[in-house]
């Protein structure tokens, strides 16, 4: 899949929301670059694209619980 692919796949999925610029070109954050770089990584490994998106969710989420209990155990 062609990173142009990728990009737009995530920017439906709403993983990704570029800013635009005043030309209407799409700039991404390197937050939003990092997303689009394991997802690349994940279709390349032949994960389905939306399968990709899904993990990336779930990754996400994942992380914030662990920050968040870490967090709480740190207060506790």
């Amino acid at each position: 899949m062609a990173g142009l692919d990728v990009l737009r796949s995530l920017d439906e999925a709403k993983l990704i929301n570029p800013q635009r610029s005043e030309g209407g070109h799409r700039r991404y954050s390197r937050y939003e670059l990092r997303i689009a770089a394991r997802a690349r990584d994940l279709v390349d490994q032949g994960t389905a694209p939306d399968a990709a998106c899904r993990i990336i969710i779930l990754e996400d989420q994942l992380a914030e619980a662990l920050r968040s209990n870490e967090q709480k155990q740190e207060q506790g």
